[in-house]
Parts: C-alpha cells; structure tokens; sequence
C-alpha cells in the first residue's frame, strides 16, 4: 500500500474508534483479549500510517468497532 492510503486508512480507524467512545488503550486491550498482540502504541503508529495494519487486524478492529469495512476504507 502507498503511504498516502496508509495514513487516510489510519485516520478512518482513529475516527471511527472516537465515534465509538473507545481509547487508544481499551481498542488495543480488545484485540488483545481476542489473540491479536497489538500494543497501545501501535495502535498509536496505525492510526497515522506509520504502521501497517494486518487482515486479521482489520477484521478485529472492525467487529470491536461495530464499523463496516466500508467506514474504514472509505479513503477518498
């Protein structure tokens, strides 16, 4: 993926996290309980594209979320 893209699907995570009332730290201490070793701080690097963002990861953040794929990869 391109660095533009990566930042964009960065901040849809991190604005659909807000909507949800959900912390950096509680996001990653969800993923945590269900297997995906995420710290906070890579949630963190995720949320400006500073990291990538893995499949599984995506599919977790997004029933965490209660989001659509949609609403996380609307980039445009």
């Amino acid at each position: 993926m391109n660095a533009d893209f990566e930042k964009k699907f960065g901040n849809n995570i991190r604005i659909c996290r807000e909507k949800a009332n959900v912390t950096q730290e509680t996001l990653s201490a969800k993923l945590q309980l269900v297997g995906c070793d995420i710290t906070c701080s890579a949630v963190a690097k995720a949320e400006v594209g500073q990291r990538h963002v893995y499949p599984d990861e995506i599919k977790l953040i997004k029933e965490i979320l209660s989001v659509s794929y949609d609403d996380l990869f609307n980039v445009k």
